[in-house]
């Protein structure tokens, strides 16, 4: 069943209140392995791009962290 104009406009507008967007760009053909690569893992393409980035913000913190 397609969606309403104001049903897309109500997503739109949570989807402007509640995340930010950032751009990225890959080389050509980059795209389709990454695709693969999260169909793969049973992920999205941006539930994959986000894991990855959280887990190498959180090694990096660990790496930075003093040890005891």
């Amino acid at each position: 069943m397609p969606t309403s104009k104001a049903q897309q406009k109500s997503v739109n507008k949570y989807i402007n209140k509640a995340y930010d967007r950032i751009n990225l760009t890959v080389p050509k053909g980059y795209k389709d392995e990454i695709k693969a690569h999260a169909e793969s893992t049973g992920e999205s393409v941006n539930a994959f791009i986000a894991r990855a980035i959280a887990e190498a913000m959180e090694r990096d913190r660990a790496e930075d962290s003093p040890k005891d």
